[in-house]
């Protein structure tokens, strides 16, 4: 099987500074994409350091197998689902520890979500309130809970996510766990195995705040080539009206290229 991607990534209409930082790695297979948050230009940093940790982890765990773990071995997860988690913890203390040297970067934050792809094995590790979808079959499906003060309560009320209820929520974007606000975060993984023919797509806020699902199953379908599914979602998201950074990757786990 072969792996098709592409990232987009814009400041959108409304910000000056794009926050977000993505990755797209063919080469381990890794993608992830990550929303900055705090003062200044404190956001850009916390998403830069955190895409850098992580990917830097899992090339060293790809290289070589002397590698130290420092946040210990989870038995319950695969080797790639310790890799992707131990990744996130380091972009987690990574960035609480800039924080607390520089009075600039005081409070900044980021969210993450990553895909690591292996075998016809999917990992996917997040924190925060950017998502990863896949398509499948036509149906589209969040793999990923919101770390927000809406998403928990909606749970705790209803047992499952109604996203229609959460896109108008008035706490929908109040962040309770993200990567370097203390020093732990509570990390998220899960793994599941791919089919040929779905697509996955991570992407911000600034997409799934404003894109419905019901557009984004649409635009995931198409046949074009991943870079034009991910510009047409970034399209949408800035006119829908988005006040966010705009951030989508689209990957695509395919036995042969779509046409073009």
């Amino acid at each position: 099987m072969m792996l098709f991607f592409s990232g987009v990534s814009e400041c959108g209409p409304v910000r000056d500074i794009n926050e977000d930082s993505v990755c797209v790695d063919g080469e381990l297979s890794l993608f992830l994409v990550a929303d900055g948050m705090g003062g200044r230009a404190a956001g850009e940093v916390a998403s830069r350091l955190a895409v850098d940790a992580i990917q830097k982890f899992v090339r060293r765990t790809h290289e070589s197998d002397d590698c130290s773990w420092p946040c210990g071995i989870d038995p319950v997860l695969t080797f790639d689902g310790n890799r992707l988690r131990t990744a996130i913890h380091l972009a987690n203390r990574r960035i609480f520890r800039a924080s607390e040297s520089n009075d600039g970067y005081t409070g900044m934050g980021s969210t993450v979500v990553c895909a690591l792809i292996h075998d016809g094995s999917l990992t996917i590790g997040h924190v925060g309130d950017s998502r990863l979808y896949v398509l499948s079959l036509g149906v589209l499906s969040a793999q990923t809970r919101d770390d927000t003060w809406a998403a928990t309560v909606l749970a705790e009320r209803a047992g499952e996510l109604d996203s229609r209820a959460l896109i108008a929520h008035p706490m929908r974007h109040v962040l309770t766990n993200a990567l370097g606000v203390r020093e732990q975060a509570d990390i998220h993984i899960a793994e599941r195995t791919l089919t040929v023919g779905e697509t996955i797509l991570l992407c911000t806020d600034g997409v799934h705040g404003v894109v419905d699902d019901a557009t984004l199953a649409t635009l995931l379908a198409s046949t074009s080539a991943a870079d034009g599914v991910a510009r047409a979602i970034v399209d949408a998201a800035i006119s829908g009206g988005t006040r966010d950074n705009v951030t989508a990757v689209v990957v695509r786990y395919h036995d042969a290229a779509p046409p073009v």
